[in-house]
């Protein structure tokens, strides 16, 4: 039977309410017994003790913020009497940790992947057109679009352009981030062929872009500035069609689950995302990490207020000092625009009952599950350890997805309590943290996790489900939702001087 009230942690002192409670309701869990004080919102706390003024509130186990009132049991936290303790930048002391012998799984789950010059492994085989100025994006989706109708094959996913407004009227670090990303893509093992469309006249220079491109097959690559040519969607369907005549031979071939690179991500979240999807996508990183694959996890601002949970799982020194190097200038960043580091959860995710950035935090990087973090990278730069790897993105769903696609993700879990249509370049399998959700929203949903909610399905039942469906996606035997509506769309960090 479904609950009413669930206590994630025999030290929290809320409970969260998995149904709306009406005030006078008479409540009883964990051997506590009282009533409401208050209409209870599904999602939302509820205090299962007097909380004094000052005092911490606990979910997870762990600090959220501190009451601003003095707080009666069984009344409703929000808010209106819970604050945030954050504030700036803080220090933190390395403490390795002896760690029991780390026993890998045997790499007996494989998917069915296109295997790539470099010896990654893509999920697709779709030819990306790249264009590294805004001023040609039409040019390129026209170009897409014609070749979508002339270029058909089995082994071949289609053709499709990523718009975006920059590459030109940038200055310093904004640009090299513009093209660190754009690099990133072009490398995406998901694109088993690229044409690169320039103007001729932007900042982002197409030579000084070619040649940065180090681990792409140069049979698997075209380019031209449009300024250069008479008819430019003539001469882009032409070097697609010299593309796509080297793809059509390309096979998906049995491959270990331990080349499989997949970002996770949660978008649009609410207060069950920490206590089902998240979660069931922690065990996952946890299934692949054993096995020697490799996970991406972003989103830095919603790691403030857990970010000692991850400090604690650094594989050595150097990976910690990188951590708090990515934790700590991600909070520069907000305080030198004069922005406190606390401004989240979104409007959205306190309707859904998230209060503070640190509730919010700690469950995001539930994500990410129990693996030791082996690598972090800054923005655009690309993978090069297997296991947990960090990413330096903002929260943002576009910008953070993108950022773990240009470091070579080839598939995202997103989970979301509220609902997206959003999708990115790469398969993206969007799981609900609630079944309302998932069955109101069939035509975005891929996977419904509100089971553990329901009290209808167990993390067990469900971890295994969720990774069948992660081989077959990535095998080609499942369209993603995203895939299906044809949502594939990138987003660029801007966080410097336009001219």
């Amino acid at each position: 039977m479904k609950k009413k009230l669930l206590i994630i942690h025999p030290d929290d002192n809320v409970g969260v309410a998995i149904e709306p409670i009406i005030k006078d309701e008479h409540l009883e869990i964990a051997g506590l017994k009282f009533s409401s004080l208050a209409e209870i919102p599904s999602g939302h706390k509820i205090a299962l003790r007097k909380i004094n003024h000052g005092e911490g509130i606990i979910k997870y186990g762990m600090r959220i913020g501190s009451a601003q009132t003095n707080i009666e049991k069984g009344s409703w936290i929000h808010s209106h009497n819970l604050k945030t303790d954050l504030a700036g930048t803080l220090s933190y002391q390395y403490k390795h940790q002896e760690k029991n012998e780390k026993i890998e799984k045997p790499n007996l789950q494989t998917f069915l992947g296109y295997k790539r010059l470099n010896g990654r492994v893509g999920t697709r085989n779709e030819i990306w057109i790249i264009n590294i100025v805004g001023c040609v994006n039409r040019s390129a989706e026209r170009i897409a679009q014609c070749a979508n109708v002339q270029f058909k094959h089995d082994n071949f996913d289609g053709v499709f352009a990523y718009s975006h407004q920059f590459g030109c009227s940038q200055l310093g670090d904004d640009l090299k981030n513009t093209a660190a990303v754009l690099l990133g893509l072009a490398q995406n093992p998901n694109a088993g062929g690229v044409l690169v469309l320039g103007l001729g006249c932007e900042n982002l220079q197409l030579d000084q872009f070619i040649g940065s491109i180090d681990s792409l097959d140069k049979n698997r690559l075209r380019y031209f500035n449009t300024q250069s040519v008479r008819d430019e969607e003539e001469e882009g369907l032409k070097k697609i069609e010299e593309l796509f005549d080297t793809m059509k031979n390309d096979k998906r071939e049995e491959t270990p689950i331990s080349e499989l690179t997949i970002g996770v991500k949660c978008g649009g979240s609410d207060s069950l995302s920490g206590i089902t999807a998240n979660p069931l996508v922690g065990r996952i990183t946890d299934e692949l990490t054993q096995s020697n694959g490799s996970v991406l996890q972003t989103e830095v601002p919603e790691m403030f207020g857990a970010e000692q949970l991850l400090l604690n799982r650094a594989s050595s020194k150097i990976v910690f000092e990188k951590t708090v190097e990515l934790i700590n200038n991600f909070k520069n960043y907000f305080t030198t625009y004069n922005m406190p580091v606390y401004e989240n959860p979104s409007p959205g995710n306190k309707a859904g009952g998230l209060t503070t950035l640190e509730e919010k935090s700690l469950g995001a990087i539930q994500k990410g599950g129990t693996a030791e973090i082996t690598e972090v990278l800054d923005y655009g730069e690309q993978i090069t350890q297997r296991g947990l790897v960090l990413v330096n993105a903002p929260g943002n769903d576009g910008v953070s997805s993108t950022a773990m696609i240009a470091s070579g993700a080839t598939l995202l879990l997103f989970t979301t309590g509220r609902g997206t249509p959003l999708g990115f370049p790469v398969p993206t399998i969007k799981i609900s943290t609630n079944t309302t959700l998932f069955e109101n929203k069939l035509n975005w949903i891929d996977f419904n996790a509100g089971g553990i909610a329901d009290a209808e399905a167990t993390f067990e039942q469900l971890t295994s489900d969720l990774l069948s469906l992660i081989v077959n996606v990535a095998s080609g035997k499942v369209r993603t939702k995203n895939e299906i509506n044809g949502y594939k769309e990138i987003a660029i960090w801007k966080n410097g001087i336009t001219l």
